[in-house]
Parts: structure tokens; C-alpha cells; sequence
């Protein structure tokens, strides 16, 4: 009996046909690819310019690894697990080699950051949290000292519904307002001056 499928190739080149025969195989050899074919693990090394990654599994730590990435094509995404992840190792044809690693398993040293079923949260090393409540339909994002949102829209921004700023605004360029604008009580569009007189005098402050 003949077993015939792709195998990946970790070195990126093609993937070639491999054939399989069970037949040809002894019992342990059997036993070794069947117990390799899904290994768990914890990531030992990380190679971030390759996309690569390292798996002590078992008392043996892999070759260099791909791991899943939620997206890979047009539209793709990049997040590098962290070293003592939790991990799983798939294995085509039981060959450690050519395996590819799905993270993403709470443990002990990363436990679940949250406990919510209502609420998706991003946690980041730094202590950065970025949250969103279905219960309560609130978006949160809540950065550590320091931390700073920088966001770029050549088309411009649209905001619909009232706005809150606790701080300091500093604003280049000009400011167009349809409705009245109150700076410390004073209405911009209704506010008087008192002490009016021509010529060279001033006025007194707004109201």
C-alpha cells in the first residue's frame, strides 16, 4: 500500500511529491510519524526577518518553522509569537521538518487576558488594551505612559456624534465651525464687549 500526498517545503521552493510506503516501513517508524503527525509545544526561538520559528516539543526542539498567520495573500497580517507561547506543531507525513505551527493557546505564563463573553480585548506586552463591549457597545483603547495614536487619512476624517477631549488641543492649519463655538463660558458668535468707545481704546473682555 502506497500513501501519496504534497509535503510542504520549509525552504519555500516548490513543493515536491513524495511518495509514502507503508509497507516499506517498520513498526517503530510508524509509531514515530503517527505520534509526530500533531505535537505540543512551546516556542523557543523566533527568527522575525524570516518569518520563522523554533519548537521545543518533547524534549526536542524543531528546525526552522512557518507559523499560521490569520492572512497571508492581498490582504495580510503580521503578529510574531512570543518565546514560551504555547503551541501546536502539525507535521505532514510525521516529519518534524517540514511541520507549520498554530499559536494561540492559553497557559500558565500567558494566561487569558480576559473572561468576558461579551467583550473581544487585545492585550499587548506593553500593557496597551484595546477593547470592544457588545453588552455595552463601547469601544475602548487605553495606552500605557507614553503612549500616543497617530493616524493618517488623506481623504480626511468624518466623526458623527458628540466629542469629548480631556487636555490639550493643538491644531495646524483652519477651523471651520456651522455652530457656535464656547471657549471658557464665552460664546464665540454671542458674546459682548463692554467699555466700547471710538477711537483708539480697547474694549473690555469678552462675555
Amino acid at each position: 500500500m502506497r500513501c501519496r500526498q504534497y509535503a510542504y517545503n520549509a525552504s519555500r521552493v516548490p513543493c515536491a511529491r513524495v511518495a509514502v510506503s507503508i509497507g516499506s516501513m517498520n513498526t517503530a517508524d510508524l509509531i514515530r510519524r503517527l505520534e509526530n503527525l500533531i505535537r505540543f509545544g512551546t516556542i523557543a526561538e523566533v527568527d522575525t526577518a524570516a518569518a520563522r520559528c523554533r519548537v521545543k516539543t518533547g524534549g526536542i526542539t524543531t528546525a526552522w518553522l512557518p507559523w499560521f498567520a490569520e492572512r497571508a495573500g492581498q490582504d495580510s497580517t503580521w503578529e510574531a509569537p512570543s518565546i514560551g507561547e504555547q503551541c501546536v506543531v502539525f507535521c505532514p507525513s510525521g516529519e518534524p521538518a517540514v511541520g507549520v505551527v498554530m499559536v494561540g493557546l492559553y497557559s500558565e505564563q500567558f494566561p487569558a487576558p480576559d473572561n468576558s463573553a461579551a467583550r473581544r480585548r487585545r492585550k499587548y506586552r506593553d500593557g496597551a488594551v484595546i477593547d470592544y463591549d457588545t453588552g455595552t457597545k463601547t469601544l475602548t483603547a487605553t495606552l500605557p505612559a507614553g503612549g500616543k495614536i497617530i493616524a493618517t487619512a488623506p481623504g480626511g476624517f468624518d466623526l458623527t456624534g458628540d466629542v469629548t477631549i480631556q487636555g490639550d488641543v493643538a491644531i495646524t492649519g483652519k477651523v471651520d465651525a456651522t455652530a457656535d463655538v464656547t471657549a471658557g463660558g464665552v460664546s464665540v458668535m454671542g458674546h459682548k464687549h463692554g467699555g466700547v468707545s471710538r477711537g483708539n481704546a480697547q474694549t473690555d473682555a469678552p462675555q
